[in-house]
């Protein structure tokens, strides 16, 4: 299993937006990022992923699941975009803040650090861990 972490704009699909879904869960779709779509052509199903509220909060909120690899975006006319689907899995019992990730030693070369701009990203497997510890979950 590998893991990823995805950003989204509370405004435009949100957490509650993401849970209300079910298992039916929802295409990561409208990415226009070649690096981002890079991405999510590695993804397998069963791999998870942070969710994180960009803009505002700036917080990872909860985990997904890939449920279906990269695909068709359905919202491209230019046949040039892909996406996965992925349904939530469980909200984070404490969010954890971008400030809280840059203000921890373990995490300075994570993605979320490094390449703040990129919508989805890698984590590594120690950073997943570190990350979900500090959002009240075990390993």
């Amino acid at each position: 299993m590998r893991y990823w972490l995805f950003k989204s704009e509370p405004s435009d699909w949100s957490w509650d937006d993401q849970v209300a879904k079910g298992d039916a869960g929802e295409e990561w779709s409208g990415v226009r990022n070649y690096q981002a779509r890079n991405i999510m052509r590695q993804m397998a199903v069963g791999d998870r992923g942070f969710f994180y509220h960009s803009q505002s909060d700036k917080a990872c909120v909860g985990i997904v699941e890939v449920m279906a690899e990269a695909a068709p975006d359905s919202t491209d006319d230019s046949g040039k975009w892909e996406c996965v689907t992925v349904k939530a899995v469980q909200p984070l019992p404490q969010p954890v803040t971008l400030a809280q990730v840059k203000n921890t030693p373990e995490l300075a070369d994570m993605a979320l650090v490094k390449s703040m701009r990129l919508s989805v990203q890698p984590v590594s497997e120690d950073e997943w861990r570190i990350v979900c510890r500090m959002g009240g979950l075990g390993d």
